[in-house]
């Protein structure tokens, strides 16, 4: 009687490893956020609750850290505006997506030299674009289908827009402005909050 090979078994990451790879992205979002390129591995270890040894297991470099916070924030932005194209009026789920965008920037804004030098690059800037116009496209045709957007503006031209109110208010208070800024933005382009 010939025995059957088994089939090898690949798992998935164990249930604490999982949770602290998503303490860790968590935490360094805080941490670039706050403190910027300089922030410290060691305070996003700290602030994780683990050790350092165990962020350098999940990112074995600075630049891993930096980009899979990056991919992951691009990711929730992208899940967000799927979320709110379910809900409520189009040109509010609009306006919403668009002030979400303003954290996102504050958390590259602080990881900005170290995107420039390693983990910035045109894959990484190619899957970024795609994946916020792409969501971005998604809210605006709902408002224009409801005859609450004006239909001469594209989802690149919006992003860079937004970015541009973020990036060109770079000092204190920066955050306000350019939440001011996006909602006059936007009442130029909405028809009405429908």
């Amino acid at each position: 009687m010939s025995e059957v090979p088994s089939k090898p078994t690949t798992r998935g990451p164990r249930a604490d490893a999982a949770r602290n790879r998503e303490r860790l992205l968590g935490a360094a979002k805080d941490v670039f956020s706050a403190g910027g390129p300089e922030a410290s591995l060691e305070a996003v270890a700290r602030r994780a609750g683990v050790g350092i040894g165990t962020l350098y297991r999940h990112f074995p470099t600075r630049e891993a850290l930096f980009e899979a916070v990056y991919r992951r924030e691009v990711d929730e932005l992208a899940a967000l505006a799927e979320a709110l194209a379910r809900q409520g009026p189009p040109a509010e789920a609009l306006r919403r997506w668009v002030k979400a965008n303003v954290a996102f920037v504050a958390t590259k804004k602080g990881m900005a030299k170290a995107l420039a030098l390693a983990a910035y690059n045109k894959d990484l800037s190619a899957y970024s674009i795609a994946r916020l116009s792409a969501a971005g496209g998604l809210l605006i045709e709902r408002a224009r289908e409801a005859g609450a957007l004006r239909t001469d503006i594209m989802p690149q031209e919006m992003m860079r827009a937004v970015f541009g109110f973020c990036i060109v208010n770079d000092q204190p208070g920066w955050r306000e402005t350019a939440l001011k800024l996006i909602d006059v933005f936007l009442d130029g382009l909405l028809v009405g909050e429908g």
